[in-house]
């Protein structure tokens, strides 16, 4: 674990200490003074800090390890569903075993929520939560770094310069996956680089290639190394993404100006817009291991990427956005599992969300929304 030493998540022992470090940090009692009191004024949040302090050392007052701080965690994204979404569900949990821990291969969409929304569901069930892979990119304050080694994080290093250093880090990268795997704990990676920010979920083989990476150094085949991982496609989808306008004025100024200079602290903005934005229904999909006997990465990406769109739960959301795209006069089948009323109250409600999104980025909006049915018509 040494090799290990400045990627890994925080151990039981350490909890106590962090923690003690986190409830005097003025930035994250800040952060947490705004989600407990969204409608008072900046200033006068300030001065409720001391209470923040108060409600937090009392929340973590019994935590000694990772698993009660979890315990202690959940009842906050518990009311995180039930302030911004209408309702979590969950499926395929009956595909995983309890003496093969495996690696949920997921697609994208939220920074923060789609591991947490993941993990929640494991800890629901009654399973051990994953290790959760996430970029140093997002860690750029050590509150932040302390608060996601903290609850099973490990540390990707994105920020990496050099040939020999991104070689060198990536190797890390794909040890640690595997010897988590190998210890016994299931693995949270992201399908691709960043989120796919157009919603189309394309899984890619650099990922497989960094997971092989240990393997082939000790001269194991891929098919080797897919038995070992266990692969488990997993499928987050959102009724509304709460960042799509964001995304969508992103997308078009890469189109206009081929490329996309980020704000000071913008994922940081993400992470909170994420959490703290309208959601409507969410879902969970976890699907079926990925077979032993695919022996390439394209092979296996294809697989995981059809998992990956028939799991996906579509909503009114994906198919208006469809409709409105291409035009349709004659609206698809969808429709006729909704009464008039309902329509129209999903309807009014897209066209709010769409009405948010500046004119010039509408079309990539709504792409943003209508690549998921798309995608499942080509299964």
């Amino acid at each position: 674990m040494q090799s290990f030493e400045d990627i890994r998540p925080y151990d039981d022992h350490e909890v106590a200490p962090v923690l003690k470090r986190l409830v005097s940090n003025r930035q994250l009692l800040s952060a947490i003074g705004h989600f407990y009191f969204p409608d008072v004024p900046a200033v006068l949040r300030n001065l409720l800090q001391p209470l923040v302090a108060w409600r937090v050392r009392k929340m973590v007052a019994d935590v000694k390890d990772v698993y009660s701080l979890q315990q202690s965690i959940a009842p906050f994204l518990e009311r995180v569903v039930e302030r911004t979404a209408n309702g979590l569900s969950w499926s395929g949990l009956e595909n995983l075993t309890d003496n093969k821990p495996c690696l949920f291969l997921s697609n994208h969409r939220d920074i923060v929520m789609d591991p947490a929304l993941v993990n929640y569901t494991l800890f629901k069930a009654g399973r051990d939560t994953a290790r959760i892979a996430i970029g140093d990119n997002l860690l750029s304050r050590p509150y932040v770094s302390d608060l996601m080694r903290l609850n099973k994080s490990f540390i990707v290093k994105r920020s990496v310069s050099g040939r020999k250093e991104k070689l060198l880090a990536l190797h890390q990268l794909s040890a640690y996956i595997s010897h988590s795997i190998a210890d016994g704990h299931d693995v949270w990676v992201a399908h691709r680089e960043g989120r796919a920010k157009d919603g189309d979920d394309r899984t890619d083989t650099a990922i497989l290639k960094m997971l092989y990476m240990s393997f082939r150094h000790d001269k194991r085949s891929f098919s080797e190394l897919i038995e070992h991982l266990n692969i488990v496609p997993v499928s987050v989808s959102y009724e509304y993404d709460p960042c799509a306008v964001a995304k969508a004025i992103e997308l078009e100024e890469r189109e206009v100006k081929g490329e996309y200079n980020k704000a000071e602290d913008e994922d940081l903005n993400s992470i909170v817009t994420g959490i703290e934005g309208f959601k409507g229904r969410m879902h969970v999909a976890f699907g079926k291991p990925i077979s032993a006997e695919l022996d390439t990465p394209q092979a296996v990406a294809t697989a995981i990427d059809q998992q990956m769109h028939s799991l996906y739960r579509l909503w009114p959301s994906n198919w208006l956005a469809k409709d409105i795209l291409e035009s349709r006069d004659v609206h698809g089948d969808w429709r006729d599992n909704f009464s008039e009323a309902e329509l129209a109250k999903h309807e009014a409600l897209f066209q709010q969300q769409l009405n948010r999104c500046p004119e010039y980025a509408r079309r990539l909006f709504l792409k943003i929304y209508a690549n998921p049915a798309i995608n499942s018509l080509t299964l």
